[in-house]
């Protein structure tokens, strides 16, 4: 991998917050911050662009409780319904009364954000995000 230098200036008051916030990451360097910072501005650019020919990859994580009434029949329902996009699901028993699931999806933005609403709208769900990520096909 080829390396390029560059300088970067800023008011003094925002560097050192840059730098705690860079010890409280364990990076190693600014270099390293910077780099992680520019890939994650990349793939929320990735996401926001809806590119039709490009696809997206993510997780679902949601907290729900098994014991309302026909939720887990509509969970899995929701699921077969987008079956080309869930790649594959984890559920984890968090107690007596509540599960979680991650879910992890691939395909069109849209698509994998309508999935996301649609679980998230369900009575019973009482949390649900979307955590975007990529391909990694376009970021370095």
């Amino acid at each position: 991998m080829d390396l390029q230098r560059f300088g970067v200036s800023m008011p003094v008051d925002l560097l050192k917050e840059f730098d705690r916030y860079i010890a409280q990451r364990n990076y190693q360097n600014r270099s390293e911050a910077i780099r992680d910072l520019i890939r994650d501005k990349l793939v929320e650019k990735e996401w926001v662009e809806l590119d039709a020919g490009k696809d997206v990859v993510g997780v679902i994580t949601f907290v729900y409780d098994h014991h309302k009434r026909e939720l887990v029949h509509s969970l899995l329902d929701v699921q077969h319904k987008y079956s080309h996009q869930v790649l594959a699901s984890q559920h984890i028993h968090l107690d007596h009364t509540h599960c979680l699931e991650a879910t992890i999806v691939k395909g069109k933005t849209d698509t994998i954000k309508e999935l996301a609403d649609k679980i998230k709208s369900m009575k019973g769900v009482m949390h649900c995000q979307l955590s975007m990520t990529t391909t990694g096909k376009d970021i370095s």
